[in-house]
């Protein structure tokens, strides 16, 4: 993380400096916001820590300014305040500020607020990929219409109920089913990497062209794999890549890529596995007409404790009202 320290103060701004550098930041520092200013338009930084009162441009008009502009993302502006000040602390909000740091500052609660600002910063960049690359995946498959916002409402209502059995209460915490919601959109982001020729094939594909489109799960997974080496503890990327890789999976050994059996397969891709299948049998395709809720259903139950985690096939039966809603709701016009 960059952080850009702006204030007229050469020791304040030494002291701020240092104490950043010894939290492994990279820091470079302005004398007045007009000087920032420039900085921020010429280099990435997502974080400004400003003073309040300095000449040429205060920490005021500095942080309305960066609000002004259009930058590649959000800059999360902390102002420093002096004997926090209640009045100083509304204007700086009032300007678009996110936070404040009263002066003489010290190091932990600085930390803090940095680390702060980082989550923020970290859950926009974060909804940015996953919304960028699974609109990606979809641009590939005309078909698709509104199916990545049916799967990840089905699979947020899973998650949601599983989170209520004593079985799954500690896994399945409040961060987990969000983290669902948001990941599951990228189950297919392999496909990008499968052939036009098959992807968009308006047949049955023979055993061959099965084989290919196969391989998007592997695709997808060594995608997000990539990015998750780059940044290891992207809780999210985990997620995404596990479902991408076993959402095809089968609880009794028999899917692919990996042939995984029961509780190996992740249950993050146990979970999307179903809201997959329901979505593809209820939905039209070239090559078929969308089945009823009811063959749906009973398709779904024969493949209880073969396809499908027997856990997560009760939940379905315990809310088939909402999956009937939510397929209403987003069923494609």
């Amino acid at each position: 993380m960059k952080v850009l320290v702006v204030d007229d103060d050469t020791i304040t701004r030494e002291m701020l400096c240092h104490a950043l550098n010894a939290a492994g930041y990279e820091v470079k520092s302005a004398c007045d916001g007009t000087e920032a200013l420039d900085i921020i338009r010429r280099e990435s930084y997502r974080l400004v820590i400003s003073d309040l009162e300095m000449p040429k441009m205060n920490g005021l008009d500095l942080c309305k300014a960066i609000r002004s502009e259009e930058f590649d993302g959000y800059v999360y502006f902390i102002m420093l305040t002096t004997h926090g000040a209640s009045k100083d602390i509304v204007a700086g909000l009032s300007a678009g500020a996110d936070d404040y740091v009263t002066k003489p500052f010290e190091n932990a609660e600085l930390k803090m607020r940095i680390r702060a600002g980082e989550r923020i910063l970290g859950l926009e960049m974060r909804d940015m990929a996953i919304f960028a690359m699974a609109k990606l995946a979809e641009s590939r498959d005309p078909e698709t219409g509104a199916h990545l916002e049916r799967v990840r409402s089905y699979s947020h209502v899973l998650a949601q109920r599983l989170s209520n059995l004593p079985k799954y209460r500690e896994q399945v915490d409040a961060k987990y089913v969000q983290l669902v919601y948001q990941t599951s959109p990228l189950h297919d982001i392999g496909k990008v990497a499968i052939p036009d020729y098959v992807l968009l094939k308006p047949d049955r594909l023979t055993d061959g062209e099965r084989k290919i489109m196969q391989t998007h799960t592997t695709s997808g997974a060594e995608t997000l794999n990539a990015a998750l080496l780059k940044y290891p503890n992207a809780e999210f990327l985990t997620m995404a890549r596990d479902i991408a890789l076993s959402h095809h999976e089968h609880f009794d050994g028999c899917g692919y890529p990996h042939k995984l059996a029961g509780e190996d397969i992740p249950l993050c891709g146990r979970i999307v596995a179903l809201a997959d299948v329901y979505d593809a049998l209820t939905s039209r395709r070239v090559y078929k007409e969308a089945f009823t809720h009811d063959i749906a259903k009973s398709i779904i139950v024969e493949e209880s404790n073969k396809q499908f985690d027997p856990d997560i096939v009760n939940i379905f039966l315990e809310n088939e009202q909402v999956f009937i809603d939510i397929n209403r709701r987003h069923s494609e016009k």
